[in-house]
């Protein structure tokens, strides 16, 4: 029986080619990587840091090594081009260094594809005009004194980055809270997206 994932983990598992090699960075209990194992054939490795995470993982089946992304080089564990995919989902905005990361995923995978919040979403940007503090919506919940997320940025940030790095973005979907998308924001995804999912690789 096909096991149910989030909406989020359904437009990513879109993105892969049946028996490609996946790794997923703060894979959780492994849920994606079980359900692409089970779907698409694909094989993999899950990097987590939670231990009780992990276990739950391995219980799925999925090879998982528990490491921290902050203080670990993943070209430590794997040669260049060991994957055809490196995905990092709702993480980008969590590590000390995204600019790093992003460049080491695309060392050790053929393509990355990464999923983050946009905080130059209007919600975002009216609370600060209007109220003068940091925002709080559905995708960015915390306070700003409890929040895990260090590395705020909207998509034209990331876009400006990959330009920098000659990455290129070979495939984008903009969507809200609830994973669904408009004409608005493929026309003003900036503004009116909530969440992008990104799968990116290195220009030739």
């Amino acid at each position: 029986m096909s096991q149910t994932i989030t909406p989020e983990f359904q437009l990513i598992a879109d993105w892969i080619a049946p028996h490609s090699q996946v790794l997923d960075l703060g894979c959780g209990d492994g849920t994606l990587l079980s359900y692409l194992a089970e779907n698409r054939h694909v094989r993999g490795y899950g990097m987590e840091i939670d231990p009780q995470k992990n276990i739950q993982a391995m219980l799925k089946g999925i090879n998982v090594i528990q490491s921290n992304l902050n203080s670990e080089d993943l070209t430590n564990y794997f040669d260049p081009h060991s994957f055809d995919y490196v995905v990092m989902t709702q993480a980008l905005q969590v590590v000390s260094r995204p600019d790093l990361l992003l460049d080491r995923m695309l060392s050790i995978g053929k393509e990355s594809i990464i999923t983050f919040p946009n905080f130059g979403h209007w919600k975002m940007r009216a609370q600060l005009v209007l109220k003068g503090r940091m925002p709080e919506t559905d995708t960015l919940p915390y306070h700003w004194y409890d929040t895990p997320n260090i590395h705020l940025c909207t998509f034209n940030d990331f876009e400006a980055l990959c330009e920098e790095k000659g990455i290129e973005v070979v495939a984008r979907t903009v969507v809200n809270s609830e994973h669904q998308t408009s004409l608005g924001m493929r026309l003003w995804p900036n503004l009116l997206g909530e969440v992008a999912l990104y799968k990116v690789k290195k220009r030739n």
